[in-house]
């Protein structure tokens, strides 16, 4: 019991010193607009090249939407689809093509509001930070959307690899 107690005092007593080195704001890289814009962009005209009326939604680290473009034939689901697709890939950082099947029991985090697992949204990543997703609605398969969304990202991939911390 005493040494558990001196334990605790010691664990206390350092709290403040590490909390003395941590600093007191986090500076958290951010996509531009423009950078979404061509993102957007990118994935619609990857999908018109295929003969696909889409819809494409590009949101920011928060999964605030910063970008939605829907196509002149495309669905209106599109808008609500893709903005979810996006929402959970920026959420759990990764492609949503690789989650499709991790949450299937009923009471799982993949049964919450707002999050949808299926093929169509990627991160977006720059100098090793998340800074956004991109989520497509629209094609006949999730496959489709995310082949999409990823000629969305590769038309910023250089500008996103040479971003700095």
């Amino acid at each position: 019991m005493k040494t558990t107690c001196i334990a605790l005092s010691l664990a206390l007593l350092a709290t403040p010193a590490l909390a003395a080195q941590a600093p007191v704001i986090i500076k958290i890289p951010r996509l531009t607009l423009e950078a979404a814009g061509k993102i957007a962009h990118g994935a619609l005209d990857a999908c018109r090249k295929e003969g696909l009326q889409v819809g494409v939604t590009v949101v920011d680290r928060s999964g605030d939407t910063m970008v939605f473009l829907r196509d002149t034939l495309a669905p209106t689901v599109t808008i609500e689809v893709s903005r979810q697709k996006a929402y959970t890939a920026v959420n759990f950082n990764a492609p949503l093509s690789t989650m499709e099947d991790r949450f299937t029991k009923p009471f799982s985090v993949g049964k919450l509001p707002g999050l949808l697992f299926a093929a169509g949204g990627l991160p977006i990543e720059a100098a090793g930070n998340i800074v956004g997703a991109v989520g497509v609605s629209g094609a006949p398969s999730g496959l489709q959307d995310e082949a999409c969304a990823r000629a969305g990202v590769e038309a910023v991939r250089m500008d996103l690899e040479m971003a700095g911390p």
